[in-house]
């Protein structure tokens, strides 16, 4: 399994958060028609989707994608982790500042 994205602060390009924001723009049109916690099940699925094709894209055959699939499922649980507790420590750190953005949208 060949994936090129080892996370770290340091180094990331701008195209990056780019991508990011956009999804994340996305979601929030969504939300008008929808509830956050339905929308936030779709994107879980298709972070899901895109990187099982991920991994589908760097494997020659179904027989390498079956070795691959706990090595992939580590490694995006694992970002997935971090990534998350990295966000929900920045929200609580600016609570206030970010809820009162979001009134004021």
């Amino acid at each position: 399994m060949n994936l090129d994205l080892e996370m770290s602060k340091e180094g990331i390009p701008q195209e990056f958060w780019n991508r990011a924001d956009e999804v994340i723009a996305l979601a929030n049109e969504q939300v008008a028609q929808s509830t956050i916690g339905k929308v936030s099940s779709s994107l879980l699925y298709a972070a899901a989707r895109f990187n099982s094709f991920s991994v589908a894209s760097s494997a020659s055959d179904a027989a390498e994608m079956q070795r691959d699939k706990k090595e992939a499922i580590k490694y995006f649980t694992e970002q997935y982790r971090k990534m998350l507790e990295e966000n929900l420590d920045d929200y609580i750190e600016n609570f206030d500042k970010y809820k009162s953005s979001e009134q004021s949208s």
